[in-house]
């Protein structure tokens, strides 16, 4: 819809200049943490202010970042280095507002079933917790001026990153046609459901619908049933002007994508998960970088760090000399396999490492 948009880092000062040729960002981040735990020499880091229940299954968790956090644009996701059990974890989590006044970074976080992170971050996370961050990467964002008209459609956790772009669109006035189709199993499960219906009573350009997939619809902004050419008829209005953002599983994006893409004036998606393709080890496959917008050949079984500096980059890295997480960046389309276990992930939107995964689809990655 729009070319993706990133935060500008910000630029250092003429003393930070002078002395970083002196200077080991590890070896400062040590000592510089003893003293405060934000402080570090280039690495964003945040910490844990507030949480609050989203849901009977969701908590919502604000951070206060370090100085290095560049900003974000509402629709935008953030790597998330979380330390359970004494290992390093990052996961890819939606911001669900704009860039607020305090400069706070909420993420709303469902539980999944076996999810390490999830877990910990909705059971055992404390006020005061430090997490690392990557900086905000991702191209579901509004067009300026955010003109038109929108269908945002939402399944499941797929809501997070729409929720930021529906309190962007409330701040300005609600200036475009909004309507809002969010699916959920069942009504405890929907997350920011009060907010929701209290801006679609306060702005008439805005229209919210809850698809209840295991539940009874009772409510007048509720129905039943999946995603179909029905329930579309029936509360998207006239698709030939809309464009529309869909997030969700990978099968509501694809079955979201059968129904609108040639049907729309622009049709966006981003799926946090997919359905399991079928890959091999030999080959070779494209690797486009989504901030210099070049794309790359590299072979299949190798690792994405060696391939990438195969072509001449030089991504973040401190692997080899024992920082670990430093070679950490986005991943939103593409299959890669954990070299050291050989397990296949599918999931589109993640964080991953580029030291021990390699190419097994083509891929879109943060870099």
């Amino acid at each position: 819809m729009n070319a993706q948009i990133r935060p500008i880092p910000r630029r250092p000062g003429p003393l930070k200049r002078l002395i970083r040729p002196l200077v080991k960002p590890d070896v400062f981040d040590f000592w510089a943490t003893r003293f405060h735990r934000t402080w570090t020499w280039e690495r964003p880091l945040a910490r844990l202010v507030a949480r609050e229940t989203a849901s009977v299954d969701a908590v919502t968790l604000l951070f206060k970042p370090n100085r290095h956090w560049a900003g974000h644009r509402a629709g935008q996701h953030v790597n998330l280095g979380v330390d359970v059990d004494g290992v390093r974890i990052t996961r890819s989590y939606s911001l669900t507002e704009p860039p607020r006044a305090d400069g706070l970074l909420p993420i709303t976080v469902k539980a999944i079933e076996g999810g390490k992170v999830s877990r910990h971050l909705c059971e055992d996370a404390r006020i005061g917790d430090i997490v690392e961050l990557g900086q905000a990467f991702g191209e579901m964002t509004l067009p300026t001026p955010s003109e038109g008209s929108f269908l945002l459609l939402a399944a499941g956790s797929g809501i997070t990153p729409l929720m930021a772009l529906v309190r962007e669109l409330a701040g300005q006035g609600m200036p475009s046609d909004l309507t809002l189709m969010y699916w959920v199993r069942r009504r405890e499960e929907a997350c920011f459901l009060d907010e929701l219906r209290t801006l679609a009573a306060k702005h008439p350009h805005f229209r919210l619908r809850l698809l209840l997939t295991r539940d009874t619809a009772v409510a007048a902004d509720e129905a039943e049933g999946r995603i179909d050419e029905a329930l579309l008829a029936a509360h998207a209005g006239d698709l030939s002007a809309r464009q529309v953002m869909a997030c969700g599983p990978g099968g509501f994006v694809e079955a979201a994508r059968d129904l609108l893409a040639s049907r729309t004036a622009a049709f966006q998606a981003e799926a946090f998960t997919a359905p399991p393709v079928t890959v091999v080890d030999e080959g070779e496959v494209d690797i486009r970088l989504q901030r210099s917008g070049r794309t790359l050949r590299v072979p299949r079984g190798e690792t994405l760090l060696v391939a990438l500096e195969q072509h001449g980059l030089k991504p973040p890295s401190g692997c080899r000399m024992g920082i670990c997480n430093t070679c950490a960046c986005g991943k939103s389309a593409g299959s890669t396999r954990h070299l050291p276990s050989g397990e296949l992930i599918h999931e589109p939107t993640q964080a991953l490492k580029l030291c021990i995964h390699s190419a097994a689809t083509d891929l879109e990655l943060d870099l």
